[in-house]
């Protein structure tokens, strides 16, 4: 073997193994403290990246693994591990959580609302991104949507394969979404979601597929945009209410109301309603079947929910698609989501029911949002 192959070879294993030791540090359980940054150049923009966990920020025992992973990464992992982002931006990182997605809550929500409202405020601050995991990133991304007080870019952004993959997808994808928060051209927009080159609404986007790289899809109403050849063109604009123009104000809030979701199915009765109610929920979204039809055999426990007070909030189970309104639906204590799936219907239901409990009033609400 020449001295030239030998130099290859060893250059090859250091960059298959160097992975691994960078991966064994273990997430803080306390949020950590914020990064620390190269110098800041004036002539670039400043944006924030606030971690939450999720697959972008784990890793799994090789690299040929894509699932069965756990969290092994802070935010300064994070962006350590994408140098070219400081070509394009002034990059800080705060830690506000460290979970998979399935286990985000409203304390987070609110706590990630807050401090991203504080950041925006100033005006030395251009855009902020959030990391998270896959799983529930639509409903964060959502939530954000209606409480975000700025026009200012927010990304979420998240990875559908953990950061020791041989075809890892996060670090491209925080790579692309430092340039969108960095673009003047993304303001406006709303909340974004950015995965796979593809640039999302929040109010439009969700996840549709367990493990694929492009599982999030936009079926109906489109993307927002894309990056092509590292560049964003944007092409639609978001119709509905959202951020700066939104009535929600989360300032002041620690709580949110709670709300449930029943899944609909043939001859399903009432036990999952009585259930609900009996846990406190002061809302109900039903993932009906078809066009919202609820069935007979659970309408008596549906009725007994809305003599309680609790608001039903009629989505469907079947990814896409308008629940239309029908006519005896406020006499009978139901409001229509729209088009909202169920687990964003519950999202804006939780955010109504802190200001009203009037259903002529919710149903406005999920006509505009």
């Amino acid at each position: 073997m020449t001295r030239s192959s030998h130099t290859l070879l060893c250059t090859a294993a250091l960059l298959l193994t160097a992975p691994f030791s960078a991966l064994a540090q273990t997430a803080p359980a306390t949020p950590a403290a914020p990064t620390a940054a190269p110098a800041p150049k004036p002539n670039l923009p400043n944006v924030v990246i606030l971690a939450t966990g999720g697959t972008i920020a784990s890793s799994a025992a090789s690299n040929t693994q894509v699932v069965n992973y756990s969290l092994s990464q802070t935010v300064n992992n994070l962006i350590n591990a994408v140098p070219a982002v400081n070509y394009v931006a002034n990059v800080t990182g705060e830690q506000i959580a460290n979970t998979g997605s399935q286990d985000m809550n409203p304390e987070i929500l609110l706590t990630l609302a807050k401090r991203i409202n504080v950041l925006l405020a100033s005006p030395d601050v251009s855009g902020v991104i959030v990391t998270h995991g896959t799983d529930t990133m639509e409903e964060t991304a959502y939530f954000l949507n209606l409480v975000v007080r700025s026009d200012k870019p927010v990304v979420v952004v998240g990875a559908m394969r953990p950061s020791s993959a041989l075809s890892a997808d996060g670090p491209f994808n925080l790579y692309e979404s430092v340039q969108l928060a960095a673009d003047p051209n993304a303001r406006g927009k709303g909340v974004m979601m950015l995965l796979n080159d593809r640039i999302g609404a929040a109010r439009f986007i969700t996840k549709t597929n367990t493990t694929v790289l492009d599982a999030f899809k936009s079926a109906e109403q489109g993307y927002l945009g894309a990056f092509v050849g590292g560049k964003a063109y944007f092409y639609n604009q978001p119709a509905r209410v959202h951020t700066k123009d939104s009535e929600f104000d989360v300032t002041n809030l620690t709580s949110l109301p709670p709300v449930e979701i029943v899944y609909g199915y043939q001859s399903n009765g009432g036990t999952m309603y009585d259930a609900a109610v009996a846990a406190g929920a002061k809302g109900i979204v039903v993932a009906a079947t078809g066009n919202g039809t609820i069935t007979t055999a659970s309408k008596a426990s549906v009725a007994s929910a809305v003599a309680k007070g609790v608001v039903i909030a009629r989505s469907t189970r079947t990814g896409s698609g308008t629940v239309t309104p029908k006519p005896d639906d406020v006499k009978e204590g139901y409001v229509s989501a729209d088009s909202l799936n169920p687990q964003k219907a519950r999202i804006l239901l939780m955010l109504a029911l802190t200001k009203t409990s009037d259903l002529n009033k919710i149903q406005d609400y999920f006509n505009r949002y």
